[in-house]
């Protein structure tokens, strides 16, 4: 049983990712990270170069991945304990992984690598990991209607992923040639009432047979009006209509309000997720 790191994306696909797509729910994050990196190049997140690894179990398979995308924190897959147990020596030893300082967990991972780390460590943000049940929808329902992102609104698609960035505490910003490629299968769709923007949510390509809303933003200005529960009831509507199979999301487990508003959609809880930070 043993961890192999390294920087070569196209090793990672060849040795992992299989292991990694046989879980395309609770691996959604690293599914549509490596595919992101695959479309745009290495640096799709930011200059330096991504980190991954994998676990191999005692029979010689792969049983599961982790990667990193600085200045993101170090993503974890869905590992067997003794994998994530291992890890909290090799985030002390491994020299690819010495900048780690955040790692984002499932729930049970995070408490075990807390102890295996070796480091003081703080939860900084804990998400919850939805999938849809039944599509309702919103009641009421909101004015207006929705439509597909063009071209033409990459300046507005452009601002309002900085603002969403910004009060979700992304440590990125939003880059032209990621949301054309959005734009290029309809991933994007705006909220428009009496013809004014004023909601936008997103669909990732369906990979696996599973898509992930992301983001939701609606600006403060036209907040409490219904229009977050119009756009992402037209975005999973889209997501379907684009091979999706399942339809996930992630939400603030500290925000009552988003909650309420997937829930009344149709989204059931999967897994919580937790954002460590090493102090």
């Amino acid at each position: 049983m043993t961890w192999t790191f390294g920087t070569d994306l196209a090793a990672y696909l060849a040795l992992a990712h299989p292991a990694v797509a046989a879980r395309p729910v609770s691996d959604t994050l690293l599914l549509t990270i490596t595919d992101a990196l695959e479309r745009r190049g290495p640096h799709a997140y930011g200059p330096a170069d991504p980190v991954f690894g994998w676990w191999t179990g005692p029979d010689g398979a792969v049983a599961g991945a982790l990667l990193r995308t600085p200045p993101f924190p170090l993503v974890l897959g869905a590992l067997p304990a003794e994998a994530v147990q291992a890890l909290g020596g090799h985030l002390a030893t491994e020299p690819l992984l010495a900048p780690v300082t955040a790692v984002d967990a499932r729930r049970a991972d995070a408490d075990t690598l807390t102890g295996a780390w070796g480091r003081p460590v703080r939860v900084v943000e804990e998400s919850r990991l939805h999938r849809l049940g039944t599509l309702a929808a919103p009641d009421p329902a909101p004015s207006g209607r929705a439509r597909r992102a063009r071209a033409a609104d990459l300046p507005l698609l452009l601002r309002w992923t900085a603002e969403f960035n910004r009060e979700t505490d992304q440590p990125a910003r939003p880059t032209e040639a990621a949301l054309r490629d959005r734009i290029s299968f309809g991933g994007f769709l705006l909220w428009e009432d009496a013809g004014r923007p004023v909601s936008l949510a997103g669909f990732l390509r369906p990979i696996g047979g599973a898509s992930r809303i992301a983001p939701v933003y609606t600006p403060p200005a036209d907040r409490g009006h219904g229009y977050a529960a119009g756009v992402t009831h037209a975005a999973t509507g889209a997501a379907h209509a684009a091979g999706a199979r399942e339809v996930l999301l992630f939400t603030d487990v500290a925000n009552p309000t988003s909650n309420g508003i997937y829930r009344r959609l149709g989204y059931t809880p999967v897994e919580d997720r937790v954002h460590l930070e090493a102090r």
